[in-house]
């Protein structure tokens, strides 16, 4: 599935060098990876760094689950169902505060940035999906 693979190849093989300040790999496995990942916030004035595993099972689903970050836990998850030659591609996430109301506004300005930058993967993966789909013209 070429959708799976384009997603999954910045985290397996070697991260491109224009994701180089929204993703490092630390450590590499054959299905799961360990990364940091960088999340602008407040109109780009600070820099959230997570820390996430990321697994691949191909090629159905992507899944984050978070190690250390913001706020105390988060899970994310990309899943891709063919349809009629076409990939469906589908976001589900939770994100979990503690401290109570403060944490849960903090939460609520957490989420916001998560938001946007997972838009953003949607767009960029759609964009490139999309590129590579164009039959190429012949040359002579």
């Amino acid at each position: 599935m070429a959708v799976f693979d384009l997603i999954a190849a910045p985290y397996l093989g070697k991260t491109p060098r224009a994701m180089a300040g929204h993703l490092r790999v630390l450590q590499r496995g054959k299905d799961m990876v360990l990364a940091e990942h960088y999340t602008p916030v407040h109109g780009r004035l600070l820099t959230t760094v997570t820390l996430e595993t990321v697994t691949f099972d191909r090629p159905r689903r992507v899944a984050f689950q978070l190690v250390r970050g913001p706020v105390p836990h988060v899970a994310e998850e990309f899943t891709l169902t063919e349809h009629d030659g076409s990939t469906r591609l589908e976001y589900s996430g939770e994100l979990g505060t503690d401290f109570g109301i403060v944490g849960q506004w903090w939460g609520e300005r957490v989420a916001t940035a998560w938001a946007a930058a997972v838009r953003a993967s949607f767009a960029s993966i759609q964009a490139e999906a999309e590129h590579r789909a164009r039959p190429t013209a012949a040359t002579p």
